[in-house]
């Protein structure tokens, strides 16, 4: 990880799955990296993917952190434990935490906005992609 004192200007945070990389997946990397000046990605790890969601992403969490890297928008990309970021904002120290809109009004984003502001970072929301999602080519591909 880089030195935090290294970073330049606003500093975004996009956390992730990032499973079966999609359009949806660069189209918020795309905004956000638009919209900050320093973008680091939080890769979730699989076990913790699994806490969250009841099962495991079908792209393996080095593989997935690879693609994240490679794709030339992020500055750094930082393993993410848990969903609780604040304790990623400990190590990270971001300014601006980017979602996709979906999350924007629930529970999960109001609790999110409310720790944030206690640690003056804030979170802005994307349009999400409603076409292309990791649930949806799931379905597709047990369909398959």
């Amino acid at each position: 990880m880089t030195e935090i004192s290294d970073r330049q200007g606003l500093v975004g945070y996009v956390p992730g799955a990032w499973d079966m990389f999609h359009i949806g997946h660069l189209n918020i990397l795309r905004r956000a990296r638009e919209n900050c000046d320093w973008l680091v990605a939080g890769v979730v790890t699989d076990d913790a993917l699994f806490q969250m969601k009841g099962k495991y992403p079908i792209i393996p969490f080095e593989e997935r952190l690879a693609i994240v890297e490679a794709i030339g928008l992020v500055d750094e990309a930082v393993v993410d434990h848990s969903q609780n970021k604040l304790e990623v904002w400990e190590r990270v120290h971001f300014d601006v935490l980017f979602k996709g809109d979906d999350w924007r009004g629930t529970a999960k984003g109001a609790r999110l906005e409310r720790d944030l502001v206690a640690v003056g970072a804030r979170v802005e929301y994307f349009p999400y992609t409603l076409h292309t999602s990791s649930t949806e080519l799931r379905r597709v591909l047990a369909e398959w």
